[in-house]
């Protein structure tokens, strides 16, 4: 259990997607499947995204990814389903729909890659070559 806990953050909602190895997600029920969604407009809201969707099967959460400065969208999210048929009925049913005046794409999520975790690396100047 303390390993669930320290993957998701909690037993009971999500985490970030940074601890998360796949598109699958273990969630206190079962497995989750998580959507990205590409082209968003700036006026969408999560609750807005959720309604969307919720067309195609249960949405167990929908978040938008927003800028830190500003705290505007950045034209994507991410939205979860609680089985994979939801899931796969939401990429057949959404992709290239409009949303809000725009057109929007949907497919898997992948895992976040780890580039810039932690303090940066200073590597100094570029070693001397045996023809230099």
């Amino acid at each position: 259990m303390a390993t669930i806990k320290r993957i998701i953050g909690t037993t009971r909602t999500l985490s970030r997607s940074s601890f998360i190895p796949s598109v699958r997600i273990i969630f206190c029920r079962g497995i989750a499947y998580k959507l990205f969604v590409g082209g968003l407009s700036s006026y969408t809201t999560e609750k807005g995204l959720s309604e969307a969707f919720s067309q195609q099967g249960q949405v167990i959460e929908a978040k938008i990814v927003t800028d830190r400065v500003s705290d505007r969208s950045k034209g994507f999210g991410f939205v979860t389903f609680a089985s994979e048929d939801e899931a796969e009925n939401a990429i057949a049913g959404m992709n290239g729909k409009a949303l809000n005046g725009r057109v929007i794409f949907v497919d898997y999520a992948k895992p976040k890659s780890n580039f810039g975790e932690g303090m940066p690396i200073a590597r100094g100047p570029p070693e001397p070559t045996a023809n230099s």
